[in-house]
């Protein structure tokens, strides 16, 4: 599964509101470009290279799926935006905003558009400074010296000020107040790589499911009536076992746990696959089991169409699953929709996602995590 990039960002301003300047700038970097994941606090430095008035900076860490050109372009528009007018000489001039490249992962890029990490970074305490806040584990790739060493070494003796702390959008969305949240959806729908960056974003353990070992699948696909009872008893004895493992081992490090799916899915996958004799068999041993696992404190369904969720199984191409009908895929909607309805002590949320693309539109998922946040806010 595809990982966010992690990226470093350096924000400067000299020009007008630069309070404003800076949160705009961060808003709209937010919004379009990557999750805001850590801001340094706000200082002041005077200006370098040049003499003018002092400069206010931050640093910023986003995670994205983008490549860096695309970030370039995308920082380059925002300041546009924002009023930044880029002059034909090379020589340092004040600036309404200034968004730099810092890091892209722990990449070396050296194009003729792009230099990554920053080649004067290490010269910079402007930079460097507001990199400590951020308390990365990242080591300059050609230098071999982690932001701490870089700042102890630098050339730069000017003195920087701390001017305030910035807030983090993050804040705004306390799923930390949870313990379990368990995203789920239909086939295609999306939830393990939006559970994955859940994960990602806001320091969660994952428990995605293992379906990829399950060596009854690729043969349900291709006799349903055959396989479908053995597939369904391991899926159940699986998932069983590992919310059982996962949840119980609670982590130190990580706010909560981020799961891609709920046991109660086996129901409704065993219900549209199972012969009728073959189902009251199996709801009988699910309902033992089901009794001891504990509930998710957010259920998230992510509904999709069968038109899109179609799109989205041709995209990724797992050869098993090229021949599933709509049909098929209709039921298990409205299998989870009619379990959804039955739950009334679940804390449920429904998001449609049909129109929604969360990996390449910043914004759509954004409207996942207002539409989270407003459930929360009730």
């Amino acid at each position: 599964m595809k990982s966010q990039h992690q990226v470093v960002l350096s924000l400067g301003t000299n020009q007008g509101n630069r309070l404003d300047n800076v949160k705009r700038s961060l808003e709209m970097i937010h919004r379009e470009i990557g999750t805001i994941i850590k801001i340094s606090k706000l200082y002041e430095a005077p200006s370098w290279g040049f003499d003018s008035d002092a400069f206010y900076n931050c640093a910023l860490v986003i995670h994205t799926f983008s490549s860096a050109h695309k970030i370039l372009d995308q920082i380059l528009n925002i300041e546009r935006r924002l009023g930044r007018v880029r002059g034909d000489t090379l020589e340092y001039q004040s600036r309404i905003i200034d968004i730099d490249l810092i890091t892209f992962d722990e990449e070396i890029i050296n194009t003729e558009e792009l230099q990554v990490p920053h080649p004067l970074m290490q010269n910079r305490k402007f930079v460097l400074l507001p990199m400590t806040d951020l308390n990365l584990d990242w080591k300059h790739p050609v230098f071999h010296k982690k932001i701490a060493e870089l700042l102890e070494t630098s050339p730069d003796n000017s003195v920087c000020t701390i001017v305030q702390n910035l807030e983090m959008p993050l804040d705004r969305i306390p799923l930390e107040q949870f313990n379990y949240i368990a995203f789920e959806g239909n086939i295609g729908a999306g939830k393990t790589t939006l559970t994955t960056k859940i994960a990602e974003d806001f320091n969660a353990k994952t428990v995605l499911e293992r379906f990829a070992d399950n060596p009854f699948l690729p043969k349900f696909y291709e006799d349903q009536n055959r396989y479908a009872f053995p597939l369904e008893m391991s899926f159940l004895a699986d998932r069983y076992k590992q919310l059982s493992d996962d949840l119980a081992q609670f982590d130190l490090f990580k706010d909560f746990i981020v799961a891609d799916y709920h046991i109660f899915k086996s129901l409704i996958f065993a219900k549209i696959t199972l012969a009728e004799d073959e189902y009251r068999l199996y709801r009988t041993l699910f309902d033992i089991v089901y009794r001891e696992m504990p509930k998710p404190d957010l259920y998230i369904y992510l509904y999709q169409n069968s038109e899109r969720l179609l799109e989205n199984i041709k995209k990724r191409g797992r050869d098993y699953e090229q021949k599933i009908p709509a049909s098929y895929l209709d039921k298990i909607n409205n299998g989870y929709l009619d379990y959804i309805k039955s739950q009334t002590e679940l804390n449920v949320l429904i998001i449609d996602v049909s129109d929604k693309d969360f990996v390449k539109n910043q914004e759509d998922y954004l409207y996942i995590l207002d539409e989270i946040q407003q459930k929360i806010c009730k």
